[in-house]
């Protein structure tokens, strides 16, 4: 299955090409493909703020590389080069607050610094720091991809319909996808009937970026509004809601795009069984639950426009760009460490402690 897996790998969001950081714009998709350069920490920082780049994974490959950018620049620059270069650590920290990953690729590249400061070829060594992070992404998503697989195939084998939500594919990773790589390894193994994609408002990812990539390749999906979600559980024989995570707390509580909270809640009152899957960078073993995750919140105006143009009265809006899904409505996580079936505090700190999948 792995050699299909990656003779599916067709689309991609981020390029290093040894000078500067490329990443495709994924606003103005799928309309327009276009890709953006950078290089400064602080570029790449206003990039994922302005979600040119989005998606935990992707983001956080992109403030890794976001920091080999940095080194060059303090570097060049003279004097105490590795403190200089925290002021860097701080601006892409701060361009997001939900997705763990951007935390767990910063804390990797200042470890990485941390010890080879004082060598002659520290920018070079920083530099594969980041090039490892981006490559340990894409072997998780496949590895997530085949066992996501193996879980639809024992519980309910062939002609599945799934329901997902947001964007988890190869526009929000460094490789397959998550949940959807395994929607498409699941395709690839005749097991997917139909794909529903929530159209995941305010930004569409939905409908701009997930129905982009599965018409793309040939894979049957139909695109509706959010809040049709529960009509299509009762009346479409949905078998699965696969989604993605931005933080999954140690007890089993994730945090993912808002609305994936009611998608597990309607999920459990129509049977439906619902699927968690992320990389294990992306779980906060710090955070005891759900309740400690930072929600961030967006300016009222991505709900009262479209395209630049008001749709609404004015008033006050509310925009969180997450919710907590609490662990007791999650059927699985799929990480590439493992599965866990029925989350908990115990069942995530086992998961942790492996090294490798066994």
């Amino acid at each position: 299955m792995r050699d299909r897996l990656l003779a599916a790998e067709k689309v991609k969001a981020i390029d290093w090409r040894g000078e500067a950081l490329y990443l495709l714009d994924q606003r103005i998709l799928p309309f327009e493909e276009n890709w953006l350069s950078f290089t400064d920490a602080e570029g790449v920082a206003k990039a994922i703020r302005d979600m040119v780049v989005r998606g935990a994974p992707a983001i956080g490959i992109a403030a890794a590389y976001g920091i080999v950018l940095a080194a060059r620049v303090r570097k060049a620059a003279g004097g105490d080069w590795v403190a200089a270069l925290e002021a860097d650590f701080a601006v892409l920290a701060d361009s997001r607050p939900t997705a763990v990953n951007l935390f767990w690729a910063l804390n990797r590249m200042r470890d990485r610094l941390n010890r080879i400061q004082h060598s002659a070829d520290a920018l070079h060594v920083l530099e594969l720091e980041a090039l490892a992070i981006h490559e340990s992404d894409r072997e998780a998503n496949l590895t997530m991809a085949q066992l996501g697989v193996d879980v639809i195939r024992r519980h309910q084998g062939n002609a599945q319909t799934v329901l997902t939500h947001c964007n988890t594919g190869a526009l929000a990773t460094g490789g397959f996808g998550t949940a959807l790589g395994v929607i498409r390894g699941a395709w690839l193994e005749g097991m997917i009937e139909q794909v529903y994609a929530d159209e995941t408002r305010p930004w569409l990812q939905g409908s701009r970026l997930t129905a982009w990539e599965l018409a793309n390749e040939g894979i049957p999906v139909i695109l509706n509004v959010d809040s049709a979600a529960a009509h299509i559980m009762k009346t479409k024989g949905v078998t699965w809601v696969i989604v993605g995570a931005d933080r999954i707390t140690a007890n089993g509580d994730v945090a993912n795009k808002i609305g994936t909270y009611q998608l597990a809640v309607n999920a459990m009152h129509h049977g439906v069984r619902f699927m968690v899957v992320a990389p294990s960078s992306t779980i906060d073993m710090e955070l005891a639950s759900g309740e400690d995750i930072p929600i961030e919140e967006r300016e009222g105006a991505e709900l009262l426009n479209v395209g630049g143009k008001p749709v609404g009265a004015d008033v006050q809006a509310f925009n969180p760009v997450f919710d907590v899904t609490p662990a007791d409505l999650i059927d699985v996580i799929v990480t590439e460490k493992g599965i866990v079936e029925r989350p908990d505090a115990a069942k995530l700190a086992q998961l942790m402690c492996r090294k490798r999948l066994h």
